[in-house]
């Protein structure tokens, strides 16, 4: 992998990072404001998740040019395992490694950084 690429990938994992710091900074607004329950949370982080994901996809398809499926999928991947490690490391592995809502979210994380990339 070169040097552009992987500039390309950084990138894109740092604007999906500022996208979620914006994203759920309106989210704790709104749980503040509207006193949303937990299922709603879920599911805005969710979403959280996969605007990022998908924004991370689109800027990195766009920096690279080509092979922008890949990149956009490598973008959302990295962006989940960034995410994966910061969690495990905070939680101090208190939390099962490998659950169905870490499976979800890899699969969201992954499928909209694809799809980013498609659509940039």
């Amino acid at each position: 992998m070169n040097s552009s690429k992987t500039g390309a990938l950084i990138r894109a994992l740092l604007v999906s990072y500022m996208v979620s710091g914006l994203l759920l900074l309106a989210l704790s607004f709104a749980l503040y404001r509207l006193k949303l329950k937990e299922a709603q949370i879920n599911q805005a982080v969710f979403a959280v998740y996969g605007i990022a994901c998908l924004t991370g996809g689109f800027v990195c398809g766009k920096i690279t040019g080509s092979r922008r499926f890949f990149w956009g999928l490598s973008s959302g991947l990295l962006y989940f395992a960034v995410l994966f490690v910061l969690s495990q490391a905070i939680n101090h592995g208190a939390s099962p490694i490998f659950s169905s809502r870490t499976a979800a979210v890899m699969l969201l994380c992954t499928a909209a950084g694809a799809i980013g990339g498609i659509l940039s």
